[in-house]
């Protein structure tokens, strides 16, 4: 898949995206209370299962019952050029630019951190990782992607007593456990490639706050009241200002993620299952509508006709156009609501591989009249000519775009 595929791909599941966005969002605001953390922040799977769901292929057609339309391509003919910026490929550059920026930000924090291992680490909680102490850190964290290291401040002994030392340990030991800074790493990936929309940070925002909040919760399970509270004002001691824009790493938070997060603890345990099913319930509807959605359409009628609005001229590739190489190329392809064109590929091919590129980078720039739900499966066949002569076929449509 080029890269223009790609950002036409993005775009096109960019209202599914958001309706799923502000859903999770809105839930992890207002619906803690009555759904709890932990079921919410499992709702976080509802969006990949949708955008897998919404994008299933449709059922394959016999190719010999479909129209072929047919585009004849020369190498002396003036091609159509396009004007103004690539999008995709300033996309691109904006997209390699963050992942570059996230990992220079995650490995420059780590190396400011300037560890030093605490080998005589007197505790009764084990850990799989290896503990640390930083003078840079005023709160304990764990920092690492596939290696996670347990970070304390270098005061951890008098600035938390043994009680609250061993729940905030606790809380940490649970990050490591389910592998939270790798889980953040591949969230914050697909929230780097959808950078355009501010909804997908709003919800990878949501993600963090809720892995915390879940944290907590699997901490204070059949804990004491005291240490509840032992344990509430831990994290208000512990509200740090680190900035969570690119960073996959687990810390506490801010001051308003704290207050979210006391809130949660106060009302822990309270969740309605009358609440919860009635949304797996709706969820379950959701995802059943998108399935049968993507169910093969009626067959179109001669009224719900394909027009297309923008064709561009593929170039004849120079190495074919010099050697004097003729053949054609067979594509098929999807075109959606909006005219643009979509999963494209290559049926057959007369040389293999000469021309496969060419016509496919050029029938993703085509364009075709709005329609109410697209058309699938749709045949196109581009011949490549040295000159304009080319044999009679007895396919129902031949197409010949002048300049």
């Amino acid at each position: 898949m080029d890269i223009q595929t790609l950002f036409n791909w993005l775009l096109e599941q960019q209202l599914l995206l958001s309706i799923l966005f502000c859903g999770f969002i809105f839930l992890e605001r207002f619906g803690l209370t009555t759904l709890g953390a932990r079921f919410v922040y499992k709702l976080a799977w509802l969006m990949p299962a949708a955008l897998v769901i919404a994008n299933l292929p449709n059922a394959i057609k016999p190719l010999q019952n479909s129209n072929i339309s047919h585009y004849l391509i020369t190498p002396n003919q003036p091609f159509t050029h396009e004007m103004g910026i690539s999008w995709a490929l300033m996309y691109l550059l904006i997209t390699t630019g963050l992942l570059i920026a996230s990992f220079i930000t995650h490995t420059r924090f780590v190396k400011s951190l300037q560890l030093t291992e605490l080998t005589h680490f007197n505790h009764t909680l084990t850990t799989s990782a290896k503990t640390y102490i930083s003078q840079h850190v005023a709160t304990p964290m764990v920092v690492g992607i596939l290696n996670n290291k347990l970070v304390l401040p270098s005061n951890y002994n008098t600035q938390f007593d043994k009680a609250t030392l061993a729940l905030i340990l606790e809380h940490e030991n649970v990050h490591i456990k389910r592998k939270d800074n790798l889980t953040n790493a591949l969230i914050l990936l697909p929230t780097i490639l959808l950078w355009f929309n501010p909804l997908a940070w709003m919800a990878y925002a949501s993600c963090r706050r809720l892995q915390e909040l879940t944290c907590d919760e699997r901490v204070l399970a059949n804990k004491a009241t005291h240490q509840h509270i032992l344990y509430s004002k831990a994290l208000v001691n512990c509200a740090a200002a680190t900035p969570a824009g690119l960073m996959a790493y687990s810390h506490y938070g801010d001051k308003k993620t704290m207050l979210q997060r006391l809130t949660n603890i106060k009302h822990s345990g309270s969740s309605s299952r009358f609440a919860k099913g009635g949304l797996l319930l709706i969820v379950a509807s959701m995802l059943s509508g998108l399935a049968i959605a993507k169910q093969p359409q009626a067959e179109i009628t001669k009224e719900d006709h394909i027009s297309p609005t923008i064709r561009i001229e593929p170039v004849y590739p120079a190495q074919a156009a010099k050697q004097g190489i003729s053949g054609s190329v067979v594509l098929k392809y999807d075109i959606a609501a909006n005219g643009k064109t979509k999963n494209i590929s290559v049926i057959q091919s007369k040389p293999s591989d000469v021309f496969d590129k060419s016509a496919k980078e050029a029938l993703a720039k085509w364009e075709y009249k709005i329609s109410e739900a697209g058309f699938n499966d749709v045949l196109v066949q581009l011949d490549f000519a040295i000159n304009s002569e080319v044999a009679n076929t007895d396919l129902i449509e031949r197409i010949k775009v002048s300049h």
